[in-house]
């Protein structure tokens, strides 16, 4: 029976990132593996797959104090201004670079560049070993972790990490329960070209169906997540493409000139899934597999590498036995707060923004008008759109 220190299940972006963070941090080599049943390095990986994602200002000094940022970077596109409106209503508010003095609010990077170069640095490490298969059992020991994988293979770890998904079957092995919340809502995603260069801009527009957000992206692509009600979405995924664009331009307007091409267009539907416990005994939660966010203000994976960056440290402080009580007691208790405020402010922003009953349409453009005017008010916000909390 294979023996290791750490074993993550799942090699999608929190759990890679994860067995780089604590090959990084740890200051005695730690036996790591990581077991994903699909090819890190190729498209068909579902974790890696052609979405994008933005990194956050925080999240970005996390992945430099990682040493993960140099690799990166030079795949990623810079957010230098951020606009956020109401459709068909006069608030708005906007957040800049020279505002803040910062090179760049965040990034953009495609989740398949990011897939390939997290691939080679794993291939690169003496003490990651990448495992293809899925885990069927987990039995815990006193001590210890013994794992059944797909293929016959038995190993034992210290620790079990699920990084696996929402659906995680290494959280249903262990009875960790999910909450979960529809938010009646289609997330309809794709790359579009504009008439006008983003110059690193990136939008989100309120509608009465849901927000529609564009991410500046590389070759003067953005990318687009518009959010829509389910009855609407089978419509829109069937459009062709000049009565797609058509139909995108009446809801996001027309700030970036003409929308003049799409392409693939991809869709699925939004919901919380919330894992409250994201500890167990010798076993620890992170990624989609401890919470699934709306895509409203991009705070998911943002929040999923704060657990990541947090369980890190622990592993590393703890690293004669880390999946002891004490560190998996002291990695729940300083992710609480952070996990509960993040899943709070985006589910309340979902509620207060995706609808237009006449109240709530006058206290939002109130408080985006606010916000542009009274700095106070922008601040907390800002902070947390920026990935800049306390872990």
């Amino acid at each position: 029976m294979k023996q290791f220190d750490v074993v993550i299940a799942g090699g999608a972006m929190a759990g890679m990132t994860l067995s780089l963070a604590i090959n990084k941090l740890a200051q005695a080599p730690l036996s790591i593996a990581v077991i994903e049943p699909y090819p890190v390095d190729h498209q068909a990986h579902p974790g890696f797959d052609s979405r994008s994602i933005a990194l956050s200002f925080g999240t970005v000094n996390l992945l430099k104090q990682l040493d993960l940022w140099e690799d990166i970077a030079p795949v990623a596109t810079a957010i230098e201004h951020i606009h956020v409106s109401d459709r068909s209503h006069a608030g708005m508010t906007s957040i800049s670079t020279q505002e803040l003095s910062v090179d760049a609010l965040g990034y953009v990077v495609e989740l398949a560049d990011v897939g390939r170069i997290y691939h080679r640095k794993v291939e690169k490490s003496a003490k990651i070993e990448l495992i293809q298969a899925s885990v069927e059992e987990v039995n815990r020991q006193t001590d210890s972790v013994e794992l059944l994988l797909c293929n016959q293979q038995k190993i034992d770890t210290k620790l079990l990490v699920a990084a696996d998904g929402a659906m995680s079957a290494c959280c249903q092995q262990v009875g960790l329960p999910l909450s979960e919340h529809d938010f009646e809502q289609v997330a309809v995603i794709a790359n579009v070209t504009t008439q006008q260069a983003h110059n690193g801009r990136a939008f989100e527009r309120f509608t009465d169906s849901g927000p529609v957000a564009l991410l500046p992206m590389s070759e003067g692509r953005m990318s687009l997540v518009w959010c829509v009600k389910p009855e609407e979405a089978p419509t829109i995924m069937h459009y062709t493409d000049e009565e797609f664009l058509s139909a995108l331009q009446t809801k996001f307007g027309w700030r970036l000139g003409v929308l003049e091409k799409v392409g693939q267009r991809a869709s699925y539907p939004l919901l919380l899934r919330y894992r409250q416990q994201n500890v167990s005994h010798r076993f620890a939660v992170i990624g989609n597999a401890a919470q699934t966010l709306h895509p409203i203000a991009g705070q998911g994976f943002n929040l999923g590498i704060r657990d990541v960056a947090t369980l890190a440290e622990t592993i590393a402080a703890h690293a004669q036995d880390p999946g002891c009580y004490s560190a998996l007691k002291q990695f729940k208790h300083a992710r609480k707060d952070d996990r509960q405020a993040t899943i709070t402010l985006t589910s309340s922003l979902v509620h207060i923004f995706s609808n237009d009953y006449l109240t709530m349409r006058i206290g939002r453009n109130l408080g985006l008008f606010a916000m542009d005017n009274v700095a106070p008010l922008k601040t907390p916000l800002l902070s947390r759109t920026l990935g800049l909390v306390s872990r």
